[in-house]
């Protein structure tokens, strides 16, 4: 049986990711739905095509991500694609955030993230995919934003180094790192804070950005970055010393 496995599929970039993968794929048997909010997946699933499975799970619960490792060694699928979309940020500062929502970024972005790639990969076959969602946070850190862009940061830079280790076995990961997408992520980011008013004007649509994620994983690119002006930020965050960056960005608030 051969499928998809899709994380943060109940809102935002996971439930576009399985639209436009359900649109794509004819040699996938199904696709896997994962999130919190079972409701949610059973809603989108109303609308795909495939005949999908919605595991409603904690992510950052080990005993539920142990029964998901039962089921794949029940079932023994060929994962053709992994995309690990569950995460969210919470904006501040950091010495007046909550503890808890600070190690909850830390635990989905991260350690759940890594536990489920790793748990995916003995699945995987030559040309299977992971697309890792990343983002343009990844590039340099960002105030009021530091425990978000520091997961996004390992994130990127485990897709990087996972890419090489993969590539003899024909499994090719991409990291997906969008600037700010027009998604529900903002809803909890900006509960505390508020981001730069320069973000809000580059929001890209979630469709678009999907759309290239896809393309660049089918084209075994180590990433995706949508959007000129993006693109520009990562060039800059390269050439241009990060202090002198963070100065420039206090001054856009």
């Amino acid at each position: 049986m051969n499928i998809i496995v899709i994380t943060g599929a109940s809102s935002g970039m996971g439930v576009e990711f399985a639209l436009q993968l359900d649109n794509i794929f004819d040699s996938v048997d199904e696709i896997w739905l994962i999130a919190r909010r079972k409701e949610a997946m059973l809603e989108v699933a109303q609308y795909m095509e495939h005949t999908t499975r919605v595991l409603d799970m904690d992510l950052t619960d080990d005993a539920q991500m142990e029964r998901f490792h039962q089921l794949l060694r029940k079932e023994k699928p060929v994962i053709r694609m992994l995309v690990n979309c569950a995460g969210y940020g919470v904006m501040g500062d950091f010495s007046e955030g909550k503890c808890s929502e600070l190690l909850g970024m830390v635990d989905l972005n991260c350690r759940a993230l890594t536990k489920m790639t790793h748990m995916c990969i003995p699945y995987m076959k030559k040309n299977s995919r992971i697309i890792q969602l990343a983002s343009s946070a990844a590039f340099l850190p960002q105030p009021d934003f530091a425990v978000y862009a520091a997961t996004k940061s390992y994130v990127y830079s485990f897709s990087r180094a996972l890419s090489r280790e993969l590539a003899p076995r024909k499994i090719y990961v991409t990291a997906v790192c969008p600037g700010p997408v027009d998604t529900p992520f903002f809803n909890i980011a900006e509960k505390n804070g508020s981001t730069l008013a320069v973000k809000k004007l580059s929001l890209a649509k979630a469709d678009k950005v999907v759309r290239q994620a896809i393309a660049d994983s089918y084209k075994k690119r180590e990433r995706s970055v949508y959007g000129g002006l993006i693109k520009g930020f990562e060039l800059l965050a390269k050439i241009i010393p990060h202090s002198a960056i963070l100065r420039i960005m206090k001054y856009m608030k």
